[in-house]
């Protein structure tokens, strides 16, 4: 029999003794430009990323083996082998540092499965910071981002969170400088989610057939709004290239937005590969209204409030 790992003195002082619990927002994109299919598989993108106050949330404890348990949304769908994210984050970062993958995760899951809010990304992101800190490997932002793009696109954003630029596949993060603002959001989730390998094939079929609407310029205008801190004045800017392809599969997504703006938003769009749709509202009293008649007009699954920007994966 294989004897159990215990941590030795030199473990206890590099790593954290007790659990490390670690939040995660999820995120939306304010723009996603979506560009032509590359040979590695991926399209290119340009799109600026925002992180909201809607969160999971991972604690890690020592143990000999790795193992994931989790709670909330997505449970008992979500696999939680190898496959998982936080399962192949935590094995990157231990091959990195050159440590044991041995930690107990458990995940409390609020980010909706295939929502286009990245909340696998962010798991993965909460599960390099929480296992930094556990195994105490000590790696700086920058580092756990470098690890963090293998894993997939948008992962390295959840470790900066903010608001950011992203290029290449949308791995390369270039964060965003404008003066503090907090933007009031409305969340509406839908039933089911959508794979967004799909999204994008059904997005180039409908380039190809030319029935998708024209692409997403440059950021320079969504760039500009943000730094005027007039929520008016961004919603004329927000786009999102994926949705014709999202209302393509979900056509009833049309009328979770059409009953947003109904409902006073300044403008809605679908959220990444959608199915969420998110809009903009011009303060905190005024997202709560729109939230709230949404769910009356039975129009999505459930509508939350967020703000944004905030923080990456952090522990605490």
């Amino acid at each position: 029999m294989t004897e159990a790992w215990r941590p030795d003195d030199e473990d206890e002082r590099r790593g954290a003794i007790g659990p490390v619990k670690v939040r995660v927002p999820a995120k939306v994109n304010l723009h996603l430009g979506v560009g032509p299919l590359r040979r590695d598989g991926y399209h290119e993108l340009n799109t600026v990323y925002h992180a909201i106050s809607i969160y999971d949330e991972l604690t890690a404890r020592r143990g000999d083996t790795l193992a994931l348990t989790m709670e909330g949304e997505g449970t008992g769908e979500l696999a939680l082998d190898d496959t998982n994210l936080v399962i192949r984050a935590a094995h990157a970062l231990a091959g990195y540092a050159g440590v044991l993958p041995h930690a107990r995760l458990h995940l409390r899951k609020q980010i909706p499965l295939a929502g286009g809010l990245a909340g696998g990304s962010a798991d993965a992101a909460a599960a390099l910071v929480a296992c930094d800190a556990l195994w105490g490997t000590g790696l700086s932002r920058d580092e756990l981002a470098g690890i963090a793009a293998d894993l997939g696109s948008d992962v390295p954003f959840l470790i900066y969170g903010g608001t950011a630029l992203g290029t290449g596949r949308g791995e390369a993060i270039s964060p965003v400088l404008a003066r503090p603002t907090s933007w009031h959001w409305v969340v509406a989730i839908a039933e089911v989610g959508l794979s967004t390998p799909t999204a994008y094939r059904e997005l180039d079929r409908l380039r190809d057939s030319g029935a998708a609407g024209a692409p997403l310029g440059s950021t320079d205008a969504l760039l500009g709004a943000l730094r005027q801190r007039d929520p008016r004045v961004l919603a004329r800017t927000l786009g999102n290239d994926l949705q014709d392809a999202a209302l393509a599969m979900r056509p009833a997504l049309a009328a979770t937005l059409k009953a947003g703006e109904a409902a006073g938003a300044l403008t809605g769009i679908v959220s990444g590969s959608g199915p969420t749709c998110v809009f903009l509202a011009a303060g905190a009293a005024d997202a709560e209204r729109i939230a709230a008649e949404l769910t009356a007009a039975d129009v999505c699954r459930e509508a939350r409030v967020a703000h944004g920007p905030v923080a990456g994966a952090r522990v605490g």
